[in-house]
């Protein structure tokens, strides 16, 4: 039976509406057994994390992915729900780290409940993740996971080392980027690749196509964190400047501004970065030197590439419908608002 979600007449939006669907069900049914027995706190904050809103692109990826290569069924959707337990998890923690009280438009884990609830309820999600992938997915997919994990950290001990260090250069940023945020939606396509059986040429090329378009939906967040709308995005503009983070725009601009407008980019990275005028100040620099119309270029140049790489699961009998949307996944990034 052809999985609903990839119905010919159906668009990228009603494709994500339905496996959205189907992946919620299958984490409510999921939690509902796990959690059966433990502490009523830990079942609120797991809902309240997984349930306020998200896009579920990581489930997504998993469920075309799969369906590229011929598989669905129930079991997928909640392969594909163990990609969004360890998303959620990661957000928390970075909540935890940033002191954060907004996402999504509410109110933050920790901000509602606490420190250490808030810990515990990330450690807990990562725990049942890995459980699931193990079960689901086998020692292969479990190996793939943890890798993509243990990449993920330290990517961010990467970019600790770059805070505020005018120094980096791009291809810096792109491993850490790579590290963070490709690495691990390469492996949602490869886990529902390596979950429908799929051969190795077709696992590889879904893997590459998940990194690229993983390093692009960085490269736009970058770009959003300077031109974005709070009211859609639900989260301030300037807060990668105020931690210091050398994201792709700013590194753009350094690389081609004049000796002074350098010297003055150091300043305000070395000063009370948290000022208002100073991020105003830094945004007028880098729109002087290109560095937003650079970091879009670099944006559309992974996402070429990633659409270039599903070109071996083009000859699979049935894929066309699923490569048809991770097509449109792709060049959705390039447009998307929040």
């Amino acid at each position: 039976m052809r999985p609903p979600a990839l119905d010919h007449a159906w668009d990228l939006r009603a494709a994500t509406t339905a496996v959205a669907g189907r992946v919620e069900t299958a984490m409510r049914d999921d939690l509902a057994a796990v959690l059966a027995g433990c502490d009523p706190l830990l079942a609120e904050i797991v809902d309240y994390a997984l349930f306020t809103g998200g896009k579920r692109i990581r489930p997504l990826l998993t469920v075309l992915s799969s369906n590229c290569c011929g598989r669905d069924d129930h079991d997928l959707y909640l392969l594909a729900a163990a990609f969004e337990y360890l998303h959620v998890a990661t957000l928390i923690h970075d909540d935890v780290i940033d002191q954060a009280t907004q996402r999504r438009g509410s109110a933050t884990v920790v901000a509602r409940f606490g420190l250490t609830a808030a810990i515990l309820a990330g450690d807990w999600l990562h725990a049942r993740s890995m459980a699931l992938i193990g079960r689901l997915a086998g020692p292969r997919g479990l190996s793939v996971f943890c890798a993509a994990t243990l990449s993920m950290v330290n990517g961010e001990f990467a970019q600790l080392r770059q805070v505020g260090d005018t120094a980096t250069r791009a291809h810096q940023y792109f491993e850490v980027i790579r590290q963070k945020t490709g690495n691990l939606i390469a492996s949602a396509c490869a886990l529902g690749a390596l979950f429908a059986g799929a051969d190795e040429p077709r696992l590889r090329a879904l893997s590459a196509y998940g990194d690229l378009i993983g390093a692009a939906f960085q490269v736009v967040d970058d770009l959003l964190d300077f031109q974005g709308d709070p009211g859609t995005t639900g989260k301030k503009v300037g807060n990668d400047f105020a931690e210091g983070k050398m994201t792709l725009p700013l590194l753009q601009a350094l690389e081609r501004a004049s000796a002074a407008d350098r010297v003055l980019i150091e300043e305000l990275l070395a000063a009370d970065r948290t000022d208002p005028a100073s991020y105003r100040r830094l945004k007028v620099l880098i729109e002087r030197y290109d560095g937003f119309a650079a970091a879009a270029d670099a944006a559309r140049h992974l996402i070429d590439q990633a659409l270039a790489a599903l070109a071996p699961c083009a000859r699979a009998n049935g894929a066309e419908p699923g490569l048809r949307l991770l097509r449109e996944l792709a060049l959705y990034i390039l447009t998307r608002a929040k």
